[in-house]
């Protein structure tokens, strides 16, 4: 028996623990179904594309993409300690403060900008920033980059060229512009949720992480979570929580083991022979997910990361940053960033572009074709097309039915469209005439829209940012309320990327740190109206039925 238990040890869940067990007089066990953080490719910034590749991700095959030729690509999640913190390419984005303002406005009371920057700030150690918007000394290390590429500083020129203004700090309140990414980094090393809040807790005698053991269901007992049945090698375990049972098991993982445990839309778990404990119809509702485009281009010579793909020059790296934590090995890659307006009738930049001075870097890139070559990365921030999470069996083992729903509003279509002739337009100018050779992806400049949206409809992917099956709110359709409680039963809370009503303008793994540091918050405090205004709510549309223990 503990005090919490925590399903998940992603950037939330390792938030959540960390911070809860400051209290020694509680008891915290943080459950997470894949090994340590023990890989030596996941701390040096520039390997962290060698962690797609084996034990440390989840892959999900996607339903059939109905607005994209019905293709079934696969979409990954992190399965270590650390979560996407782990394997991810370490950028540092909150988002925009009129997402925040936004969620506030559809319900989410305390939820403004003005309510989360404070939670942004206690988690942030900022090598360079202070002040208003940015912390220091909080357990997040936040870096500018040891190393920066030439060919990414030869296309920051290539976007002033085209008037667009620098940005030298993109979480500042202000997105616009084009500038260098800062990254969840210190002294040279990927500073992940497990390093920033795992590590310095790990001579805590009240936390206890058990990692490669899956959570099977959460045990709820007359309207109440009282454990966790979870598997441990081939035998089911189970373990009680005195106070309260915490999911943070990820954007897809959340509402499949909410489904699992009888909480969801009752007649959809009746169809797969799951007994309802609760019915909840948003469970699995409100999927969404930022939609990666990959422009590449052929490189007139090795004026890319592509060259130490040679063993003579990952030797040189690899002794520069045993001895310096410094040179390539330093960098994230992932370097330039360019936040720019793909609708000029909405006033917030809504295309996000990452610039990565090399190919085939990224999973569903390819390489070039003298295998020199760089590659622009661009997704639409705030896509409106929404889809689902849904279970194809009861069985814990068999994996979701996961459909994203792509492209499904025109709208999005057309914005990344856009973004793709603002892509190629940035790779023509004069900055960087020496270096680019020709266009490899698409084969040639798209002249019109038209060809512009065919490519996007045919390459487009989901960029690993799924974010609302969880949605929080206070209506019909709402998951959790805005202290994270699960409406209709007691004990249990989700925090992760799931419960955003609409995802950031950005990538999610800052946020999803700020959400657990909120939640520990939250329980500390044990007050709902200590951080929020109360919010009242309305049980009576959560149609309960008989519980099953």
């Amino acid at each position: 028996m503990v005090d919490y238990i925590v399903v998940g040890g992603g950037p939330a869940g390792c938030a959540t623990a960390g911070r809860l067990s400051e209290d020694a007089s509680t008891s915290v066990l943080l459950f997470e179904q894949g090994p340590r953080d023990t890989n030596p490719y996941i701390h040096m910034p520039a390997t962290y594309f060698k962690t797609a590749k084996g034990n440390l991700l989840t892959r999900y095959r996607l339903q059939p993409q109905r607005h994209q030729n019905m293709v079934t690509p696969e979409i990954v999640q992190g399965r270590v300690l650390g979560g996407g913190s782990s394997v991810n390419a370490m950028v540092y984005m909150r988002g925009c403060p009129e997402d925040y303002d936004g969620w506030a406005a559809m319900g989410c009371d305390g939820w403004s900008y003005r309510d989360v920057l404070p939670w942004f700030k206690k988690a942030e150690d900022n090598e360079r920033f202070a002040g208003e918007a940015h912390g220091v000394g909080g357990p997040l290390g936040v870096s500018d980059q040891r190393y920066t590429h030439y060919l990414t500083k030869a296309w920051l020129r290539a976007c002033q060229e085209m008037g667009i203004n620098y940005n030298p700090d993109f979480n500042s309140g202000k997105q616009a512009g084009c500038g260098l990414y800062q990254t969840t980094t210190r002294d040279g090393k990927r500073c992940s949720a497990a390093t920033a809040y795992l590590k310095p807790a790990r001579d805590r005698k009240n936390l206890t992480v058990k990692t490669d053991s899956r959570v099977l269901r959460v045990v709820v007992e007359k309207g109440r979570a009282i454990g966790v049945e979870y598997l441990e090698g081939t035998e089911r375990k189970f373990v009680r929580a005195e106070r309260e049972v915490i999911v943070s098991a990820g954007a897809i993982g959340s509402p499949h083991l909410l489904m699992l445990s009888g909480i969801g839309p009752a007649e959809h778990l009746r169809s797969v022979g799951v007994p309802v404990v609760h019915d909840l119809p948003g469970v699995g509702e409100n999927l969404q997910d930022h939609m990666d485009m990959f422009l590449i281009y052929d490189l007139t010579g090795p004026h890319s990361y592509d060259k130490y793909k040679k063993l003579h020059n990952q030797a040189l790296a690899g002794l520069e940053y045993a001895l310096f934590k410094t040179g390539p090995v330093a960098s994230n890659i992932c370097e330039g960033a360019l936040l720019w307006y793909g609708d000029q009738n909405d006033p917030l930049p809504n295309l996000q572009y990452h610039f990565l001075p090399g190919a085939g870097v990224e999973e569903g890139a390819d390489q070039s074709p003298s295998g020199n070559g760089l590659t622009l990365n661009v997704y639409q921030t705030r896509p409106r097309s929404r889809g689902t999470v849904r279970l194809k069996s009861g069985d814990p083992s068999v994996p979701p039915l996961v459909d994203p729903n792509y492209l499904s509003d025109p709208y999005d279509a057309e914005v990344l469209a856009e973004g793709v002739r603002i892509g190629q337009e940035t790779l023509a100018q004069s900055a960087l005439s020496k270096f680019v050779r020709a266009p490899y992806r698409p084969g040639r400049i798209l002249t019109s829209k038209e060809e512009r949206i065919r490519f996007v409809r045919e390459t487009g992917q989901g960029a690993l940012h799924p974010s609302g099956a969880c949605r929080m709110g206070v209506d019909e359709l709402a998951v959790v309320d805005p202290t994270f409680r699960l409406h209709g039963i007691e004990g249990l809370r989700v925090a992760d990327t799931s419960i955003m009503p609409k995802l950031v303008s950005g990538n999610t793994n800052a946020p999803s740190m700020m959400l657990g540091e909120r939640l520990a918050h939250f329980i500390k405090t044990n007050a709902r109206s200590a951080a929020t205004p109360s919010v009242e709510v309305d049980l009576s549309v959560y149609r309960s039925e008989k519980v099953v223990s």
